[in-house]
């Protein structure tokens, strides 16, 4: 029998525009030592599913229209709220998506550790310290006899999702619900939390449901897989089933998102628009000497895409920060088209940057949520004389246009829209000036995969059409190797390794390049489509 049986799930949320079906008449099951995972876009229902069972949806606005979710034979959905919190954090438990958000941050990690094993178990601090200290050495954590003392803001992103592990693993529940455990994570540190859940999920002989927008991350651990598209669920099968013989439309559309296979059009530049010598780019943190860049060199010629690859920390963001004087450049240049950029002040930087732009990881932060899309994009373009009042507007409309937004959304505010539209504004505000080079810094790592990859296609697109010159910035190789014709791999500060992304994938000579491709998701897939 299913460890959680759930039948014709629905749920709703009453707004003042409706009744809006979040999720409608779903069923699936989990079962002990297996791992279900549930995958769909933003808003597809998937989380709020999970939620409703335990709980954990306000009511109202939200609302239970019907189904039942059984676990050990009763029915989660027909509990008080006092009946509830017996089994969530000891029989069910939950690791959610942003630890940084869920792990307080006035409390040491221990403490936060030990509540639930004291709350349910009524077991002595002391003990349950012990507990958690043994946890946390279980899930990789270094020293944990001292880091069990430690702050959330003194680990990682990576260290702190393994500390949400331990947690939601202290009272040895049934069942484990995993929300997007690894979205914000490098994918060699994503690589390590997949592999760790699948083999505590073996060890301990739990249920596991993993919830993700990316069928590539579930590709190796996934038991059963359920597509999920607007509150229903779509397609469900093995993992063979659904990455072999891929039924529905919606599912191919999600497979073939993952981005597989090099840049098509890859051509040979010669003329040098971007040289970088010797750059370093150093921080004093609380006495310490920061080497964020460290003696780094290279070029990019006109018209090339050059991908920038590394985990978070190894310093590609500040490269493309440095360049475009950002932030201060400790020693060595930076020529643009034979000017030394790092030589530039007051207004002269400032007409060097009509002709360099950048698009920020998050457009949610860089965008000014009082300015509509119309000021956003006329900002630049009056700022430095391109377009007068009368003209501004009609230029706007066509950067509108460009990118892909409908125009009747000119005076929209950044909160009124998703993040990929978002991210859509970004890249028009950077284009505005109609720059010759442009750093783009991770913009496609907090999008779901189908919006990704019409984002990359969009920003190839706007590569012809304005001749752009680019550095990409990801730590995900897969991304870049689709999009750019050379690719270098940064490493705490240098450069260990350079080339074609054909070259570096197929014949990569460094260990540490190699680390990287095997933390690629769904690497064994092998013949996935290409984002087209």
């Amino acid at each position: 029998m299913a460890l959680l049986e759930v039948k014709d799930l629905a749920v709703s949320f009453v707004t003042r525009n409706g009744v809006n079906k979040a999720v409608d008449g779903i069923s699936f099951s989990v079962e002990s030592g297996k791992i279900t995972a549930i995958i769909g876009e933003s808003g597809s229902g998937k989380s709020v599913a999970c939620y409703s069972m335990l709980g954990l949806v306000p009511m109202p606005p939200g609302r239970i229209d019907g189904g039942s979710a059984l676990f050990n034979r009763q029915d989660l959905l027909q509990m008080s709220e006092s009946e509830l919190r017996k089994i969530r954090g000891r029989d069910i438990a939950m690791i959610f998506q942003d630890p940084m958000t869920c792990l307080n941050p006035y409390m040491r990690i221990g403490e936060q550790m030990i509540e639930p094993l004291v709350y349910h178990r009524g077991v002595s601090k002391a003990e349950a310290m012990a507990r958690a200290v043994e946890l946390l050495g279980e899930v990789g954590i270094r020293d944990p006899e001292t880091t069990v003392n430690n702050y959330p803001h003194e680990f990682s992103g990576g260290m702190r999702q393994r500390v949400m592990i331990a947690m939601a693993l202290i009272n040895e529940p049934k069942l484990l619900i995993a929300d997007e455990p690894t979205t914000a994570l490098d994918v060699t540190i994503q690589a390590q939390i997949l592999q760790l859940i699948a083999d505590l999920q073996k060890s301990r002989d739990i249920g596991v449901i993993f919830i993700s927008h990316d069928l590539a991350v579930v590709a190796d651990i996934a038991d059963e897989i359920c597509v999920m598209q607007t509150g229903t669920i779509v397609e469900k099968g093995d993992r063979a089933a659904i990455f072999d013989h891929a039924e529905h439309p919606y599912t191919q559309k999600l497979l073939a998102a993952i981005p597989s296979g090099g840049k098509e059009d890859t051509v040979e530049h010669d003329d040098t628009l971007v040289r970088v010598e010797n750059l370093r780019t150093w921080f004093n943190a609380e006495g310490q000497i920061v080497k964020a860049v460290d003696d780094v060199s290279f070029d990019i010629r006109r018209g090339e895409v050059l991908g920038l690859v590394g985990e978070s920390g190894s310093g590609k963001s500040t490269i493309g920060r440095s360049l475009l004087r950002l932030v201060p450049v400790t020693g060595g240049t930076v020529t643009f088209d034979d000017t030394d950029v790092t030589a530039l002040e007051g207004r002269a930087l400032k007409d060097m940057r009509r002709r360099m732009q950048m698009i920020f990881q998050d457009p949610f932060a860089s965008l000014n949520p009082r300015m509509t899309v119309f000021d956003t994009l006329a900002e630049p373009l009056l700022l430095h004389g391109i377009e007068n009042r009368k003209s501004v507007a009609q230029a706007v409309l066509k950067l509108m246009d460009d990118v892909g937004l409908v125009r009747s959304a000119v005076r929209k505010y950044p909160h009124e829209f998703s993040g990929g539209q978002r991210q859509r504004i970004a890249i028009g505000r950077a284009l505005a000036t109609r720059p010759e080079f442009v750093v783009a810094d991770e913009p496609v790592s907090a999008l779901d995969v189908t919006i990704q990859a019409q984002i990359l296609e969009l920003m190839q697109e706007l590569g012809r059409e304005y001749g752009l010159t680019m550095l990409f910035v990801s730590h995900d190789l897969a991304v870049v190797r689709h999009l750019a014709d050379r690719i270098i791999v940064l490493y705490q500060g240098r450069i260990v390794e350079e080339g074609s992304g054909e070259q570096l994938f197929t014949t990569p000579r460094e260990a540490y390049t190699q680390q990287l491709l095997s933390a690629i998701p769904g690497h064994s897939l092998g013949s996935t489509p290409a984002v087209s």
